[in-house]
């Protein structure tokens, strides 16, 4: 069975490999000789693949070193008889290992940033407008209703790009000229 001093060294290893550092020890040779992904299953499958997996594994490798120095530090305190040295090995304890990208708590990041909405463009403000219009007139279907939503869109859109470019006539009667009616007013 191996010494506290070697469980401990093997547990910070792996910490450092989890943390992309440079591992030293069986683990680097573990590794080396038989691959990330071989060493990654032998882990836990496709625990190293996904942040969440390297985390989750992170937190249960701390873990486990924070009780191999527990227990080392009560051993110590056994052998002296004292609880002087627990009380001073626990306030010794390893601070937290840094967290993971992606993985920060609101607190530590600060406030949220506001993210500002994406301004619609102008044939998207058009298109709104057409179905809109298509929807409070007496065409495609009961006013305040499309009855065949895709169909109408189909045809805003048509009929949109086409006021836009300006390359044909568009109809001023029916359907088309009142979604062309309410493309011009926004594209002009």
């Amino acid at each position: 069975m191996a010494t506290t001093k070697e469980r401990l060294e093997l547990i910070e290893n792996a910490l450092l490999v989890l943390a992309g550092g440079a591992a030293t020890g069986p683990i680097a040779y573990d590794i080396g000789r038989r691959g990330a992904v071989a060493t990654g299953m032998t882990a836990g499958r496709l625990a190293l693949g996904t942040p969440v997996g390297q985390a989750a594994l992170a937190g249960i490798t701390y873990d486990q070193l924070v009780r191999e120095v527990l227990r080392r530090d009560r051993a110590a305190a056994d052998e002296v008889g004292t609880d002087n040295v627990f009380a001073e090995a626990m306030r010794q304890l390893p601070t937290p290992i840094p967290a993971l990208p992606g993985f920060t708590a609101r607190a530590a990041v600060g406030p949220a940033k506001k993210i500002r909405k994406k301004a619609a463009s102008k044939y998207n403000r058009a298109v709104k407008a057409g179905m809109a219009a298509v929807k409070s007139s007496k065409f495609g279907g009961k006013k305040g209703k499309i009855s065949n939503a895709r169909k109408t869109f189909g045809m805003v859109n048509k009929v949109v790009s086409t006021v836009k470019s300006g390359a044909k006539k568009v109809p001023t009667k029916g359907i088309k000229g009142v979604i062309s009616r309410a493309a011009r007013k926004v594209l002009k």
